[in-house]
């Protein structure tokens, strides 16, 4: 009698992490929304303005060398050692000694990344002759793309500072606001950005130039919209360093190998951008244009239930209580195929028609449609394990292990580079997709096998039938958007509003073959996390 009362309160309590969870991605999901639709728009301002030229191959280098060490600290390592031991302090210890362990984080941050910005700029041209030697085949490109990087690389102290902040919010509880933060970002982009780029010519600087400045000013504007409500928390700004403090070391010991375990991704880009740089001009931005692309359901899926995973799995940590955090990795793997896999074979299917109608104008033709529909057929192969390893290396971070997301990065880097090498005669700058999805795919097999093991087990037989669950609704999905897709001739362009209006009867008719045939299957996660909107719905019904 005693058992089953607890398996009860067990199974409410992992009920209440799994709602918890799923309501706290919907915060980050709508944030996240509202960002990568402007991060559409802001791609659409480069397409327009400058197509797949040299300025955009050399902007997109020049961004990406300051936004690798972005993601490593601010979306990656940074954000998942801070976040556990911030949880820890804001359990059991403290306010003062709370925030003091977050002032002296931040001090430590701005003297470390201002010194890594410095020494950036002064490396920039040896980074580009690096990342992208082929330029040089070019003339002043690879000057241009110099001159890009050092305006862009205090990029990377911005954007962490913004990271800390919303660490510390996502652990009290607020999702909204600093997930909103990068809209912030696009925001200035587009339009200080897209001003800058107009009016520059004029007064004798290239447009490209008023772009990077205007990421700077984005950056800034991400750090601003969240200052209110972290005073609001209790915060004072009180700079100090202690470099024997406990939490800080923690952190440190935590970050360093988190870096290597979270960079796979972005170090095969940087190895991919090289490989991007042998093939025709403007592969570079061809890649870059689908990968922005791949980024909105990986934002809004992968990011989202990773930002609001993270808080939970750190908790449950923290009380040694395994066996739920095994059950809320699981629904949380759940929900992120029962997002990724439909939007993986719709973005296969609809490629072409995706790309023409957002980017299709200016100077970006019908070629650059077909080259980036190309490479985002292969980017969404890997959609899945985009977002599932989002959710799994923080788990590994929350159990305070470090060392096989080092591992499986190391394996996922070999195995880019073999898949590339293999295949960049014949496939071209589409081989550069492919070996990232590939790669990630075997990053997620590689990590979630080791965690299972790690764990004593999890519900991997319950995984493994809602996978099964979802697959079989996703194929008769894309089924069926396969056959109206030919039925309406999607391929041809027929007007922009024409194509819109097609492109939205394809996604429309294929969410709801979708949900009516997920909602027979009764996939329990998913089951779980739209309760209190059903129940919310039938009291308004």
């Amino acid at each position: 009698m005693e058992k089953k009362s607890l398996d009860s309160k067990d199974f409410k309590s992992q009920q209440d992490n799994t709602q918890g969870v799923a309501k706290s991605a919907g915060a980050v999901a709508v944030a996240v929304f509202i960002s990568r639709i402007l991060g559409l728009v802001r791609e659409q301002v480069f397409a327009a303005l400058f197509g797949a030229s040299t300025a955009m191959d050399a902007f997109v280098v020049a961004y990406r060398i300051p936004n690798l060490l972005r993601d490593l600290f601010a979306e990656g390592a940074l954000s998942s050692a801070f976040v556990t031991v911030f949880s820890e302090y804001d359990q059991k210890r403290t306010p003062e000694e709370t925030w003091r362990l977050v002032n002296n984080v931040l001090s430590v941050l701005l003297i470390l990344l201002s010194a890594i910005t410095l020494f950036g700029i002064y490396l920039a041209p040896y980074l580009v002759k690096i990342l992208a030697p082929h330029f040089s085949t070019i003339p002043g490109k690879i000057q241009l793309t110099v001159h890009l990087t050092r305006i862009m690389f205090p990029f990377l102290l911005m954007v962490s500072i913004s990271a800390l902040i919303m660490g510390i919010l996502n652990t009290r509880g607020h999702f909204f606001i600093p997930s909103l933060s990068s809209s912030c970002f696009n925001f200035g982009t587009i339009f200080i950005g897209g001003a800058l780029a107009l009016i520059f010519p004029y007064l004798g600087y290239r447009a490209i130039t008023g772009m990077a400045i205007g990421t700077l000013i984005g950056g800034l504007f991400q750090i601003l919209i969240q200052v209110p409500l972290l005073i609001k928390e209790g915060f004072k700004l009180n700079l100090f360093i202690n470099l024997k403090d406990p939490g800080l070391r923690k952190i440190g010991r935590l970050i360093i190998p988190a870096i290597v375990g979270l960079s796979a991704t972005q170090i095969n880009i940087l190895i991919n951008t090289n490989f991007a740089s042998r093939c025709a001009n403007g592969s570079v931005s061809w890649l870059n244009y689908s990968f922005r692309l791949m980024q909105f359901p990986i934002g809004l899926f992968g990011v989202a239930l990773s930002v609001a995973t993270l808080p939970v799995l750190a908790r449950l940590a923290t009380n040694k209580r395994i066996k739920e955090l095994g059950s809320t990795l699981v629904s949380s793997l759940s929900l992120a195929f029962a997002c990724t896999i439909p939007a993986a074979i719709g973005l296969w299917i609809l490629a072409v028609p995706i790309v023409r109608i957002i980017f299709q104008r200016g100077h970006f033709n019908t070629f650059d449609t077909l080259m980036t529909a190309a490479a985002l057929k292969f980017y969404a192969i890997g959609l899945l394990a985009y977002s599932a390893v989002k959710i799994l290396v923080p788990a590994f971070y929350a159990l305070d292990d470090t060392r096989w997301p080092v591992i499986g990065s190391f394996i996922t880097v070999i195995t880019n580079l073999i898949v590339v090498i293999s295949t960049l005669k014949f496939l071209q700058h589409r081989a550069i997709a492919l070996s990232t999805s590939v790669s990630v795919l075997v990053n997620f097999f590689f990590l979630s096998s080791i965690l299972y093991k790690k764990m004593g087990g999890y519900p991997v037989k319950e995984l493994f039938i809602s996978f099964l669950k979802i697959a079989f609704a996703s194929i008769v999905m894309g089924i069926t958007i396969y056959v109206s897709y030919n039925w309406l001739h999607l391929d041809n362009n027929s007007g922009i509003f024409l194509d819109i209006l097609k492109l939205a009867f394809e996604v429309l008719i294929g969410l709801i073959v979708y949900g009516v045939i997920l909602n027979s299957l009764k996939v329990p996660a998913v089951i779980e996390a739209f309760t209190p909107i059903v129940n919310k719905m039938k009291k308004i019904l």
